[in-house]
Formats: C-alpha cells, structure tokens, sequence
C-alpha cells in the first residue's frame, strides 16, 4: 500500500480474477475494506475467501445506472471510498478485417465506457472530499498499437487518454491518479487474447506478475507519478513509440511476415 495514504474503503473492478483479485486482497491484508465488482461470482468467492473484510458486488460495468448505484450502495454500506481501481477488461485479439464489428465495439463499450462509468461515479464524491486514489489500467498496448490486435489497442489508448485528462483536470483536487502500463501479465484476461490470435511480437516481450504490477502501483503513488510503467523495457517502449514510431511498426511487420 502507498505509504503517504492509508486506504479504508476501497473499490476494485475485475476482482473476481487477476489484477483485480491480487490488489483486493492486498487492501484487505492492510485493514480496508474492499468492494470488489465483477460478472464471475464464482471467481470473487474466490478471491473474498479467507478475507472478511473484501465484499463481492455483481455488476456489469458497461451498464452506467447500474455502476452509479453501485456506488451509491458501497458508500452506504462501507463507508466513502478512498481508493478506486478499475481492473476491468477483456481481452480479444484479431485482424480488425477480420475481427466481428461486434467484438470491437464491445472492446469499447467494456474497456473505455466501463471507465468512464466508474471514474464519473467515484472520482467527483473524492474530489468533493479532497482526497482519494484513483488507479486506471491502461496498458502497454494502449501505447504501442501493434497488428492483430487493433480492437483491445484502441480501448486502451482511449482509457490512456480519457485518464490523462482527467488527472489534469483535477490534479490540484487532493485526488491522486495513476495510469499503470504494464506489459502482457499472466492473467485469465491474458489467456482471452491466447485464445484468438497471438501476435509474434507480443509472443516474445517479457511478462510481470499482478504481485509486481501492484507494487510498481503504490511506488507511483509515492513518487506522485501518474504513469506507472511496471517491468523491464515498458518505459522504453513508450519513449521509443513516441520518438522513433516507424522502428516499431518495420518490427511489428517483420515479425508478422505481411
């Protein structure tokens, strides 16, 4: 947990897997209480067993009514939230000619409209409050666009851009922002992506574990950084994307042979 803020009500989408189980229980651990939100019940039985303080909450995220009472109903029953994480996503890779529209528009509607649902539920009530932690999953791939993988590259560079917004235009509120870039993290929302296609390139970048995504999470909040770029070479990877864009696509087609 970050050491210039002790959480107490904490909210965490996709806490029934992954990202979103391992930071839960890693609040909880420390003494919060923690609303984790998911559409797999099974999952965050799972991830609440043993752990009394996490409460499981079945929502579908892309339904914005439905987040708004969510919130409503958390802060009722826990108390105001001082922690959001939105850890939400899925995950389909495919050749965007190829990809049903379908797919891609629900990449959308999940990865960037289950954001905007959460952050305009939660993030005003931390705003009015002055304080609070807010922490949106980007990802590396919504920093490199690469072939194959179109759909998920363009829900994530809205997410990277909606939270970078959003951080300027609060960043003097008391509410803290990080947008984590983590690489590929061996997850079940990775094994979506191994089930459709899987890009050669993507094949051969390194991975990190949740556990070191986590607390790569609490060091930015620390440091005040709002990019969290956890693991080996993501760093490079977004400067190399934004100052020699071209070397990265002659390697995406070398790689992918078209």
């Amino acid at each position: 947990m970050s050491k210039s803020a002790k959480t107490t009500v904490a909210l965490i989408t996709g806490g029934g897997s992954g990202m979103g189980r391992v930071m839960a229980q890693k609040l909880a651990a420390a003494g919060a209480a923690v609303a984790i939100v998911d559409m797999n019940e099974a999952g965050m039985a799972e991830t609440a067993k043993g752990y009394p303080g996490i409460k499981p909450y079945c929502v579908d995220i892309s339904d914005t009514e439905a987040v708004r009472a969510l919130v409503e109903r958390v802060e009722d029953e826990l108390g105001p939230i001082d922690r959001v994480a939105n850890a939400a996503a899925i995950m389909p890779f495919g050749k965007l000619l190829e990809q049903e529209a379908r797919i891609q528009l629900k990449l959308m509607e999940v990865n960037y409209g289950g954001l905007v649902n959460i952050a305009t539920a939660t993030v005003p009530r931390m705003v009015e409050r002055g304080r609070g932690d807010f922490i949106s999953f980007c990802s590396m791939a919504g920093i490199i666009p690469g072939l194959l993988m179109g759909g998920y590259c363009s829900s994530k560079a809205a997410v990277q851009f909606y939270t970078e917004i959003l951080y300027h235009e609060n960043r003097n509120s008391g509410v803290r922002f990080v947008c984590v870039c983590p690489p590929a993290v061996p997850t079940p929302l990775w094994k979506q992506a191994e089930a459709t296609v899987m890009p050669k390139m993507v094949e051969n970048t390194g991975t990190v574990t949740p556990e070191e995504v986590a607390d790569a999470i609490d060091k930015s909040l620390d440091a005040d950084q709002f990019f969290c770029f956890p693991g080996k070479g993501t760093r490079m990877g977004y400067l190399t994307r934004r100052l020699i864009p071209g070397t990265l696509w002659n390697m995406f087609h070398k790689a992918e042979g078209f």
